[in-house]
């Protein structure tokens, strides 16, 4: 929608934009002495009745001097008790929509005595509507060919630069607009196809990520995984030519502390594509399996923002559990018996719930391995997670009451919600397997959604705190809608941003 988006000044903005709540006069939102206070007053007594629904235009053209707009738009902002961070992100997304139809080049954001009627922090605000601005300059033309690139040179997208007219506001704009560069670089990479982002694609992207921001990179590949017994990755990735791995990145504070402060690790499913193995997807299944990664997209996008724009005093390490789940005569198959590290042994009943196996390896190595602070696992896991919440909420599994607090009010700073689902003994207990120790699938669907958190509970060691954010259902836009495109929405980023934020 925008090909730049930059926080910048003006003596004379080009555009104003304004506020109004729902059946509320706009008038006492106004500077008193701006010249175009008037006729924006006239056009919003245009709207309808009614007028100040959430995200709804109007506009006004005031008589062209030295000191003042050209145009004034006016959105609306709802109900002025209700008006917080998700109002904010939709009405600003309905103005950023709006400026770029117009191809305005300035615009301030004058909106502060609207958050003072709301009493709502101007900090907060401005990295809503840096979002906002940033999430819509992202595209999705990165592999449009010729007909493509001619479309671009005729419709080419408009940068803009944007003010607000609180000091405190001007910074959230520039917290916004860098955290959704995060956001759209984990967007960018969930759309890359399959021929292009392979595990090794994805490790050489982390690879010049952690250099630019400075991490820690390193790979567990080929024979170092069988040295690591990361006998998910091995079996699940051993049928495709484009071999599995896991990739290691860590945020080291620039003050450590005296006392070694363990590690936050966030581990993201990464698989390049599921094709359901030998227990094949059926139909059209396997379309937008290209986004069976988005788990680790998302914590590679956390990741840069970690580094770039929070830098925490924690250390936090990403484990992106990756590979690619194809069918050859070297295939992993139903009834195979697999043992892990931690001497769990996994019976194979569908080859299609490989992600499982691939992240109990993740959480394998970050108990041995990193002596964990906590652990948060982001996954498109389960098709019964969108059935119990559809696209509204990601399922959240975690009983520690701490960590959940944590993730719940990092949920309700960055409006990416969750809502907590069950963990039980008797979900364990329906893993169990008459062969080995544990099913990776029980075949009579029950409980599904908590089938896949069950399983992973046998690979946690005790007094370690994790959480399961299952985000099958919510990792996707399914059309042009507020802050978003159709596509890939990064879903993740920003709740782990603020996580992470609050160390």
């Amino acid at each position: 929608m925008f090909s730049e988006v930059r926080v910048e000044s003006r003596p004379v903005p080009q555009v104003v934009v304004v506020g109004r709540f729902k059946d509320e006069d706009l008038a006492s939102l106004l500077p008193k002495k701006a010249p175009w206070a008037g006729v924006a007053v006239e056009a919003s007594q245009r709207m309808e009745l009614g007028g100040g629904d959430l995200g709804k235009i109007a506009e006004a053209f005031p008589a062209p001097t030295a000191d003042g707009p050209s145009r004034v738009v006016i959105v609306g902002l709802g109900k002025k008790g209700s008006f917080k961070a998700e109002q904010a992100r939709t009405a600003i997304a309905a103005v950023a929509r709006r400026l770029a139809s117009v191809k305005a080049e300035h615009a301030l954001l004058a909106l502060g005595p609207a958050l003072d009627a709301a009493e709502m922090n101007a900090t907060a605000f401005g990295r809503c509507a840096g979002e906002a601005f940033g999430l819509l300059s992202w595209d999705n033309l990165a592999f449009k060919g010729s007909v493509g690139e001619k479309a671009r040179k005729e419709s080419p997208r408009p940068s803009i630069s944007i003010d607000a007219d609180r000091k405190a506001s001007r910074t959230g704009l520039e917290y916004g607009l860098a955290l959704a560069e995060s956001v759209n670089m984990c967007r960018s990479l969930s759309e890359t196809p399959p021929n292009i982002a392979t595990p090794d694609y994805i490790a050489g992207l982390a690879q010049k990520m952690a250099k630019q921001c400075g991490l820690k990179f390193s790979v567990i590949k080929g024979k170092d995984l069988e040295k690591e017994q990361l006998v998910g990755h091995i079996n699940v990735g051993k049928a495709s030519e484009n071999g599995p791995c896991m990739i290691r990145l860590e945020y080291t504070p620039e003050k450590v502390a005296k006392n070694k402060t363990k590690p936050a690790v966030l581990i993201g499913k990464t698989m390049t594509y599921d094709t359901g193995g030998l227990s094949l997807k059926v139909n059209n299944g396997m379309v937008g399996m290209k986004r069976d990664k988005d788990g680790g997209c998302a914590v590679l996008g956390a990741m840069h923002a970690i580094a770039t724009i929070v830098k925490p005093n924690r250390p936090v390490v990403a484990l992106l559990c990756s590979a690619e789940n194809s069918i050859s005569d070297e295939a992993y198959r139903p009834d195979d018996v697999i043992t892990y590290r931690n001497g769990v042994t996994v019976e194979i009943t569908n080859t299609d719930a490989e992600g499982r196996l691939v992240l109990a390896d993740g959480f394998c190595w970050a108990c041995d391995k990193e002596d964990p602070a906590y652990i948060v696992e982001l996954s498109t896991l389960t098709g019964g997670v969108v059935t119990a919440l559809g696209s509204t909420f990601c399922g959240m599994f975690c009983d520690d009451d701490t960590l959940r607090g944590r993730v719940e009010a990092a949920a309700a700073v960055s409006g990416e919600r969750v809502w907590r689902l069950p963990m039980h003994q008797e979900y364990r207990d329906m893993m169990k397997s008459p062969v080995a120790d544990i099913l990776n699938s029980n075949p009579n669907r029950k409980a599904h959604a908590g089938q896949g958190a069950a399983f992973l509970s046998y690979f946690v060691k005790d007094g370690i705190p994790w959480c399961h954010l299952d985000i099958a259902g919510v990792h996707v836009s399914e059309s042009d809608s507020g802050m978003f495109a159709k596509g890939s929405n990064g879903w993740g980023v920003r709740i782990l941003t603020d996580l992470i934020g609050q160390e």
